[in-house]
């Protein structure tokens, strides 16, 4: 299937296929959800997702993974290794590296604003330093750079029906909403990393501080006052895939379906939050593999239907129908 996909998009010498499937492997391995929805693509436009995944991916490792003794010297030492690359690949459209090499020929075929890398980029070598963040507006600098930059990466790929301008803000606020449905899902593991997520402000509404936090994932002990904090967290999550619910509507009709599947997967998170007691410092939550299975079936379903209606030249209506986030489906 690799080969295909390679095929499918042009891409015919021998290095640059080696680079797009060694990130078209870390998709696979690391990125569950998102794979799954990269299959619903057309195949032509995977390598591109592989792409844009395999470099963010490698940048995430430098600052979570480079290794148990790593000091935040030497990640940052890292960090500003691959920029250096990544603008030299950028520029020449070369690299040894597959994952520079991968996302530079990606950047170069579906004109992507380079701004959205150096904006990712920053907010990477931010995590080196900042542990916290004091409202949702410093959270939203950080997640503009983290998150948003991924939307609007990928939006080339998938298209549009009308202005890029129009989708573009709602491809914004979907990036940074699924990243605060991982926020919420990894909040134990990130405060292992010292880091939390989650605005001060709206702890301190609660009555809770981040020593509460810490104490509460130490012992496994809870506290309704943790809760009400993840509660208010993950309402504000819900409104923020409300906001990016219309951009669904204004993309290429055989992308919707890949995108449907990862809004319903990725907001599916808070329902297994929720369903489970809000017990995200003390286990992860997880969609049910049925559930995903599901999900997935009925992307497939759909976007086969589009790759048929875009074969016979038949504008595709977009489907908006589904049963999660659960105030309002997309």
């Amino acid at each position: 299937m690799t080969a295909r996909e390679l095929d499918a998009a042009g891409i015919r010498e021998p290095a640059l296929r080696e680079a797009y499937t060694a990130c078209r492997r870390l998709n696979a391995r690391h990125g569950k959800t998102y794979f799954l929805a990269t299959r619903l693509l057309p195949v032509e436009r995977r390598p591109a997702v592989h792409a844009l995944y395999g470099f963010a991916r490698r940048a995430d490792d430098i600052v979570d993974d480079l290794g148990s003794g790593a000091t935040a010297q030497e990640r940052a030492e890292a960090l500003n290794g691959l920029q250096d690359r990544l603008d030299e690949g950028l520029r020449s459209g070369e690299s040894a590296e597959p994952v520079i090499r991968s996302l530079a020929h990606t950047a170069a075929v579906y004109a992507i604003d380079h701004r959205h890398f150096t904006d990712f980029m920053a907010s990477m070598r931010s995590d080196l330093t900042v542990t916290g963040y004091a409202s949702y507006d410093d959270l939203g600098r950080y997640m503009h750079g983290s998150a948003a930059v991924i939307g609007l990466q990928m939006l080339p790929v998938l298209g549009t029906v009308g202005p890029r301008d129009e989708a573009a803000r709602y491809a914004a606020a979907l990036g940074v909403a699924f990243q605060l449905s991982n926020f919420l899902r990894d909040v134990g593991e990130d405060l292992d990393r010292g880091r939390l997520y989650l605005p001060a402000d709206v702890l301190a509404a609660h009555g809770v501080d981040r020593e509460r936090f810490r104490w509460s994932r130490d012992t496994g002990r809870r506290d309704t006052r943790i809760t009400a904090v993840l509660r208010s967290v993950v309402a504000h999550n819900r409104s923020v895939y409300r906001e990016a619910l219309p951009g669904l509507a204004l993309l290429a009709p055989v992308s919707r379906p890949c995108v449907r599947t990862a809004f319903v997967l990725y907001s599916g998170i808070l329902d297994a939050i929720e369903d489970d007691g809000y017990s995200v410092l003390h286990r992860r939550a997880v969609v049910s593999r049925k559930r995903r299975a599901a999900v997935g079936l009925d992307g497939l379903a759909r976007a086969l239907a589009a790759r048929a209606m875009a074969g016979r030249r038949i504008p595709a209506a977009p489907s908006l129908r589904t049963s999660a986030p659960r105030e309002e489906a997309p």
